[in-house]
């Protein structure tokens, strides 16, 4: 749709099913020809409404009025799939003081910081975390559903190869999510 070239890894993948409906195909697994989007939740607004999937294709194409959404649910649900994954492998540390540990010992990559967190614990941790990513994609009731725990605000992830398959998962979602209020107003 911009026309930019980017990695596909910055890039929703759509395809068409035989009924004519086009489908999210996150994980580049379905058969077909693949359109691309770019991970922004403005510009899959915009192919939406502009029936960009119907002019690329070249064909009437059924699009489903939450494809949007579906989109959103699919990348918020894999970032919180790899949160599991990750404290099943034991490279998630959770709590804030098991976090400012981590910290200390510069054992962490980055943190993940419940969107309905006080300020009094991010500013324990503010001296340690400069030189982190920190994320803030999802509420304590998410992180505690998936978690199986009772008010878990911080989670740090430690310096593991695995993290980097959490890290991208919320890169993704943080991406797509980053132009939301802007795709609401176009």
């Amino acid at each position: 749709m911009t026309g930019e070239i980017k990695d596909k890894s910055q890039l929703l993948r759509f395809v068409l099913t035989p009924e004519k409906q086009v489908v999210p195909d996150l994980y580049k697994k379905l058969p077909g020809k693949g359109i691309y989007v770019s991970n922004s939740y403005a510009l899959l607004k915009q192919a939406i409404e502009k029936n960009i999937f119907a002019k690329v294709l070249k064909k009437n194409v059924k699009l489903n009025k939450e494809l949007l959404q579906m989109v959103e649910n699919i990348l918020h649900k894999n970032a919180l799939n790899a949160i599991s994954l990750a404290k099943k492998s034991g490279i998630a540390v959770i709590s804030l003081e098991k976090v400012l540990a981590a910290l200390k010992e510069n054992k962490l990559a980055f943190l993940l910081e419940a969107e309905d967190a006080g300020q009094d614990g991010l500013k324990k941790l503010q001296n340690y975390t400069s030189d982190l990513s920190v994320y803030r994609l999802f509420k304590v009731e998410d992180l505690d559903k998936v978690l199986d725990k009772i008010n878990t605000v911080y989670i740090g992830f430690l310096r593991e190869e695995m993290s980097m398959m959490v890290k991208n998962n919320f890169d993704r979602l943080s991406s797509f999510l980053q132009d939301k209020c802007e795709g609401e107003n176009i």
